[in-house]
């Protein structure tokens, strides 16, 4: 016997909502990470998101989104994977760290892989894409990109650092300022969460990232050597 349209719908929410409960909390605080090259792959899986958006009138799925957030933890572990594989020295190593991570001072940024039904609808950076994408704080501040970066061509690094890749899947670099406007932060100290938000007229999906309670005693400027790991 076939399973009805009910029990499909309810099997696909209780499996979105039990990827949902197993994300992590993750922590922003910018101090010196101990990592080796073995470690890329649960970082990765720590700071990346994916979730569906499904019309419910006919169960299809309309937008699948997955993204990662390139925080400070991931950059570390980002350079110190990319430098052992690429024969990196000691010196090259930290100098790309330093400028990835000088960079997370100003930029938030996200790697972000999306399907849609149509392919050409999907192009963030298109004239026939809808949708809107947005960092969102607690509070409910919203703040629209500072950079969307269409990646025509994945490179074959980013294949095999950023697993989402594939054929049928649009690929972005987002950039979104780590201080709004209105001179405040846009990922307060004292957020318990952000979320990435992608809006249209075909439906809504937030990524979701739990934050650890405090970052009351970060060491932004801290850089240590990567050989000491």
């Amino acid at each position: 016997m076939r399973p009805s349209p009910l029990v499909l719908w309810l099997a696909a929410a209780a499996a979105l909502f039990a990827a949902a409960c197993d994300a992590p909390r993750v922590s922003l605080v910018s101090s010196p990470r101990a990592f080796t090259e073995g470690d890329y792959g649960g970082i990765y899986g720590r700071w990346t998101r994916s979730a569906d958006e499904f019309d419910f009138g006919h169960l299809g799925e309309v937008l699948h989104v997955t993204a990662t957030f390139e925080s400070w933890e991931f950059r570390w572990a980002y350079v110190v994977r990319y430098a052992h594989d690429h024969s990196f020295t000691t010196a090259e190593r930290t100098l790309l760290l330093e400028e990835s991570l000088a960079d997370a001072e100003t930029r938030h940024r996200f790697f972000v892989t999306m399907a849609v039904p149509i392919y050409r609808e999907g192009d963030l950076t298109g004239a026939l894409s809808d949708i809107r994408v947005l960092l969102v704080e607690p509070s409910g501040r919203q703040f629209e990109p500072a950079e969307i970066t269409r990646i025509n061509r994945a490179a074959a690094d980013q294949r095999r650092y950023f697993p989402s890749i594939h054929r049928q899947r649009h690929i972005f670099r987002i950039a979104f300022p780590t201080v709004g406007d209105d001179g405040a932060p846009t990922i307060p100290r004292e957020a318990d969460h952000v979320l990435l938000r992608f809006a249209s007229a075909a439906g809504t999906v937030n990524l979701r990232w739990d934050l650890e309670a405090t970052r009351g005693g970060e060491t932004g400027s801290e850089v240590a050597s990567p050989a000491a790991e």
